[in-house]
């Protein structure tokens, strides 16, 4: 007998930033799964080919234009995601924004601020909003945060963006143990260097690849499909008795 601890048929999976790179990738994987999705996105073009992407899988999906760093916007928008799919089982806080700086003494509080407003905001907001609907029914549910590598490595340049990502793994610690009487589970997931538009300008770099992605043990960039299969995992039975984990997936970066 087939193992059948990763079937999602008949879950629900939302992803914020969904629309393209690991969260689409992630999003996919889920379908394929069996779950029924829903994308967050703000691009509204881009919301709308991911739907078309995913649309033959056999899966009820939803998309829309959401702004997670507005608290009002994910409220909304993840009441009606309930009231369309029925329950949200998984949530996957994927929408991130960087923001980089010639150096730390350079880094502008507005700059600061915009990255934290999506990063650590948007997810707190939308995370939350999750929490309030899991504990309301029996069955709990599977909350994800990702993080990066620039959680936890020094990330010169990149304090914002790193310092944001460092807030998320906390707050996904936190909500482990607090959400936990209620069957909710909590992770992090840190990638390394991963080929997205995030990215762009470091992919087009041969310095950047000569010096840094030569370190990476399996000796290549990351893509988006390296995250599916811990998506599907994450949202399935077969991780119900994981959780406050930060799962890190670089290719072994952060170990060489």
């Amino acid at each position: 007998m087939a193992f059948k601890g990763f079937d999602l048929t008949g879950k629900v999976a939302l992803v914020t930033g969904g629309n393209g790179g690991i969260g689409l990738a992630m999003a996919r994987a889920m379908a394929e799964a069996g779950a029924n999705i829903v994308i967050w996105g703000t691009n509204a073009e881009k919301n709308d080919a991911a739907e078309a992407a995913l649309s033959g899988l056999g899966v009820k999906l939803l998309t829309a234009k959401v702004d997670v760093s507005q608290e009002q916007q994910v409220i909304d928008a993840f009441g009606q995601a309930v009231q369309h799919m029925g329950r949200v089982d998984t949530v996957i806080a994927n929408a991130g924004v960087g923001y980089g700086a010639p150096a730390f003494t350079d880094i502008t509080i507005e700059g600061f601020h915009k990255v934290h407003a999506v990063n650590v905001d948007g997810a707190l907001f939308t995370l939350r909003e999750a929490a309030r609907h899991m504990i309301t029914r029996e069955g709990g549910g599977s909350l994800v945060g990702i993080a990066s590598l620039a959680a936890i490595e020094g990330a010169g340049r990149n304090q914002a963006y790193g310092s944001s990502k460092g807030a998320l793994v906390a707050m996904i610690r936190g909500i482990a143990v607090e959400m936990a009487r209620y069957g909710i589970r909590a992770n992090a997931i840190l990638p390394g260097w991963v080929a997205t538009d995030l990215t762009g300008a470091s992919q087009a770099s041969q310095k950047f690849n000569d010096n840094v992605i030569s370190r990476v043990p399996i000796r290549r960039w990351g893509q988006p499909e390296d995250y599916a299969g811990i998506a599907v995992y994450l949202a399935s039975d077969a991780s119900r008795f994981h959780t406050g984990d930060q799962i890190i997936i670089d290719g072994g970066y952060a170990i060489f």
